[in-house]
Parts: C-alpha cells; sequence; structure tokens
C-alpha cells in the first residue's frame, strides 16, 4: 500500500469516476490510491494514508445488499470526504435519511455556498458543478451542518467540522465543475494536512523497475495498434527489457486510411521498435460478417486479437508474456475496477479477451489516463505528430460502424472519417480536438444528383474535446466548416445522401457510438 503513504485512499463504491478522484488528486501532487470499498481497517493502518475519499457508485445506500465500509474505518479518526454516493452514505452511517428525489439531477447544476464550510472556503458563493443522481439526502445527521445546496438539493454540501467528515452531492473531479480541483485541494491540504510528494515522472522509473523484476529474463509479446498508448508501452517495456520484446502490429482491416503504413513507419523508423506485421484483415472481416450486437462485435474482435496471438506464438514464440496498451477509462467501462461498477462496453483488451490464453498479462499503464500516457510519451521521445493523433479504438472502425461491417460501410466510413480530418487539420482545429470521426449505420436517406434520385447512406459527424476521456463535450465547430465537410463527403462518396453532425456530450452518450 505504498502509493499512499502520506496521501489520500479512494474507497471505490463503483462510481465511474472513482479513478478520476485518484486522477485529480494526484494532480495536486499528492499520493493517491483506488482501494476496494471493504478494504480491511488493517490495510488502511498500514497505508499510511492521511484521509479517505468515499467514491460514487450506482446503488443507492438503503437498498439491500448496497455496498459499505468496514464499520471500524469510520472509527480510525482519518478525514473523509463523501462523493455523490459516498455523500449519501455517510449521512445514512451516521443517522441521517436518504430517498429517491423526486426530481433527479444529472448535469450542470448551480451551487450556492454558505460562509464557513473547511472545503468550500475557495469556491464564490455561486459556481457551476456538474451532478449525477437519483437519491437525496432528506434529513441531516446529528453533528452536520449544510455547507451548500444545489438546485435540486437542499443538503448539496454538509461536514461535521469536529470529526472532519464531509459530503458532497456532486462531483468535484470531473471538469464541469467548475471550482472541483479547489474542493479536493481544501481537503487534501488543509484538511487532511497532505504534501506534494507524488509526481508522474516518477512513473517511468517506477514501471521500468518493476518489469525488470516481474518479466526477468522473458520474452514479452507487445500488442501495437500505432496510437500513443502502445506505442508508449512499447517504448516504456523496450526500456526494460531491451532485445526481449517484439512488438506485433496486427491489421484487421478496420483501421483508418493509410493508418498501416503510417504506423509502420512510425515505430520503426522513428521509434526504432522491432515490429512484425500480421496482415489479418480478411479474417477479422468474415468473423464480423453478420454481426450487428455491439457487445457481440467486441467480443469476437477479441476472440480474433486472441487467436493471432495465440498463433503468432507458436510460430514465434514462446512469449511469456503479453503487453497491452490498456488505459484505466477501459478497465472502468469494462467494469473491471475494484469496486461494484456497472459495465459500459467490453473494451476487447479488458473484457473481451476470453481465458484460457497462453500469456500472463502485462499492462502497466492501466492506472493512467490518457493525457498522463501523453505526459510519459513525451518524455520518452515520443515524435509530436504521433502525441497529438486523436485516440482510435482497438476495435477498430467496427465501432464507428453501426450494425454489421459491410466493405462498403467500411469504404464511408475510412472515406468520411478521413475527409473530415483532412478538413479539421487545414482549419488548424485538429489538434485541440479530443476526437473527430464519422459514424455510419444502416439509415439509408433519399438524396438527389443531378436530376435522378438515390437512396444512400446517412453519415453521422462527431467531434469533442476531452481530458482524460472520462466526460467529454461536443465542439461547436463553425458551420462553414462542416458545411465544406458536407459537401464534399457527398460529392466523394456516390454512396452518401446526408451529413449529420452529433451533438450530446458524455455522459450521457459514449465517446465511440459503440
Amino acid at each position: 500500500m505504498k502509493p499512499a503513504q502520506g496521501g489520500i485512499l479512494v474507497l471505490d463504491f463503483g462510481g465511474q469516476y472513482a479513478h478520476l478522484i485518484v486522477r485529480r488528486v494526484r494532480e495536486l501532487g499528492v499520493p493517491c490510491q483506488l482501494v476496494p470499498f471493504s478494504i480491511p481497517t488493517s490495510e488502511v493502518r498500514e497505508s499510511g494514508a492521511k484521509g479517505l475519499i468515499f467514491s460514487g457508485g450506482p446503488a443507492s445506500v438503503y437498498a439491500k445488499g448496497s455496498p459499505k465500509p468496514s464499520p471500524d474505518v469510520l472509527g480510525l479518526g482519518l478525514p473523509i470526504l463523501g462523493i455523490c454516493y459516498g455523500h449519501q452514505l455517510i449521512a445514512h452511517l451516521f443517522g441521517g435519511a436518504v430517498k429517491p428525489a423526486p426530481k433527479s439531477e444529472y448535469g450542470e447544476s448551480t451551487l450556492k455556498v454558505r460562509a464557513g464550510s473547511a472545503i468550500l472556503k475557495r469556491v464564490p458563493p455561486r459556481s457551476r458543478i456538474w451532478a449525477s443522481h437519483g437519491d437525496q439526502v432528506t434529513k441531516m445527521p446529528a453533528g452536520f451542518q449544510v455547507t451548500a445546496t444545489s438546485d435540486n438539493s437542499l443538503f448539496a454540501a454538509i461536514e461535521d467540522r469536529r470529526r472532519r467528515i464531509f459530503g458532497v452531492q456532486f462531483h468535484p473531479e470531473v471538469t464541469q465543475t467548475e471550482y472541483g480541483s479547489q474542493i479536493l485541494a481544501s481537503f487534501v491540504y488543509d484538511v487532511c494536512g497532505c504534501r506534494k510528494t507524488w509526481m508522474l515522472g516518477d512513473f517511468i522509473e517506477t514501471q521500468v523497475q518493476d518489469i525488470r523484476r516481474k518479466v526477468g529474463g522473458e520474452r514479452v509479446l507487445c500488442a501495437v495498434s500505432g496510437g500513443v498508448d502502445s506505442s508508449t508501452l512499447a517504448l516504456l517495456i523496450s526500456r526494460a527489457v531491451g532485445e526481449n520484446l517484439t512488438c506485433l502490429f496486427v491489421d484487421h482491416g478496420l483501421l483508418r486510411k493509410g493508418e498501416g503504413e503510417e504506423v509502420l513507419r512510425t515505430l520503426r523508423d522513428k521509434l526504432g521498435l522491432s515490429v512484425v506485421l500480421v496482415d489479418a484483415s480478411r479474417r477479422f472481416l468474415d468473423a464480423l460478417r453478420g454481426v450487428k450486437e455491439p457487445e457481440r462485435k467486441r467480443l469476437v474482435i477479441g476472440a480474433e486479437f486472441a487467436s493471432v496471438f495465440r498463433e503468432f506464438n507458436q510460430k514465434e514464440g514462446p512469449f511469456r508474456w503479453l503487453a497491452q496498451g490498456t488505459l484505466y477509462p477501459d478497465v472502468i467501462e469494462s467494469a473491471s475496477t475494484s469496486g461494484p461498477a456497472s459495465r459500459i462496453k467490453a473494451h476487447h483488451n479488458v473484457a473481451g479477451l476470453p481465458k484460457g490464453l497462453p500469456f500472463e498479462l502485462l499492462e502497466p499503464l492501466k492506472e493512467l489516463y490518457k493525457d498522463e500516457v501523453r505526459e510519459i510519451a513525451a518524455m520518452l521521445g515520443m515524435p509530436h505528430e504521433f502525441l497529438v493523433r486523436h485516440p482510435f479504438p482497438g476495435p477498430g472502425l467496427a465501432v464507428r460502424i453501426v450494425g454489421e461491417v459491410t466493405t462498403e460501410k467500411l469504404n464511408v466510413c475510412r472515406e468520411a472519417s478521413a475527409i473530415f480530418e483532412e478538413e479539421l487539420r487545414a482549419a488548424g482545429l485538429y489538434e485541440g480536438l479530443w476526437q473527430a470521426f464519422a459514424i455510419v449505420g444502416d439509415d439509408r436517406v433519399v438524396g438527389v444528383t443531378g436530376d435522378s434520385r438515390r437512396n444512400g447512406y446517412l453519415v453521422t459527424l462527431k467531434a469533442v474535446t476531452s481530458v482524460d476521456g472520462m466526460t467529454a463535450d461536443w465542439v461547436r465547430l463553425p458551420e462553414g466548416l462542416l458545411d465544406s465537410v458536407s459537401r464534399k463527403i457527398t460529392n466523394r462518396l456516390p454512396e452518401v445522401s446526408m451529413v449529420a453532425y452529433a451533438i450530446t456530450d458524455k455522459p450521457p452518450a459514449t465517446i465511440e457510438p459503440q
């Protein structure tokens, strides 16, 4: 439990943003670790933590079997901050009441702060917050006072100053909460007395040593896709094990336009990695024939990747370790966290891989977010043009094609996305976006070409900004740019009759459509 020494433990109650709390505390330079909500009291003591944060979660505190910490944890005397479910849990455990709210609160709201709060002292009287809850505190526990209200909550923030226990109904860890970092800073620094002792740069050396210790003299097979995650992973492992690393680039036929050539050129020529290319496009597309359901597509792709890995291992191995560029958002959405989370998607490299693979998994990046990985990549010498590439999902264009993946839909999706990216680069907007791409489904709309009627595809464009991929905002792109992209897509792709633009944030949507 050394990572929390002098820092914070986040007890995971299954919230989609549980690890984002860890991320925000680390940004403050304070050691932080995510642990199961059921962590034994003895381990909390041994961790050397100076404070606890109870995360959000999908359960209701009054429901039978809802997750609760060990009662002894509450008696340790450590400061506690409860967020969303954690806030309701504190009220429930200390004698207050929690009931379903007459009106759920999702999205932006206004926080109205009262004077005298220990953790809201850096927050103005009114500010923007982000909430996501269907339950609410209806009765205050003895010894607590209300320190803030919101549009739909009379108990948006509560605290017991004497016992140093605090609760907020909203999410200070997400970027949409205007003064979220200041709230966490007040708790971490002022209440818990933590100091800045954690640096992202320490991660590289720590992981290099950890990889060497785990791997020893064994060989490592590293699956690379050309994205920042797997490329950073390969550089990190190469630094640790040298020639014992073999990188495998699988072309599954679902890549962006020109991506295969660009990936090999960068990995081999610019980064000096030894990369083996396997063209498995035909087998992947054959396996996806007739598959329409999103989760099934992801699992089929995961199974095919596993088969390619097995065959390569038989031919070129043996490899004891399979390294993957899994990040924490993948783990969270696949509900593979330390808490009782709900599965959002089965990521091919987390929940999508079948059991029984002849490897041990090596995933040194799985505690990190995309922006943290980019920082590490820069430290490892990653070229700028690779650092700023938009994230691309492991299942590739299959998750941007709604319904069955056909050759025609794949071509439309690939070409439309290339046109979109081309226009964004020309306008100088590409690097400022998190992701921008085209989505193609089975919807057909009537169009007119010259004097002729055509029944073509509907292409939906999507562009979002984000810090870490856990939340995302749709981008208000210039109308002129959208008009240009639409005209070029419909002119160059006779299969397309209409172009639309997606304007939904994450949540309630996810970034990728499937």
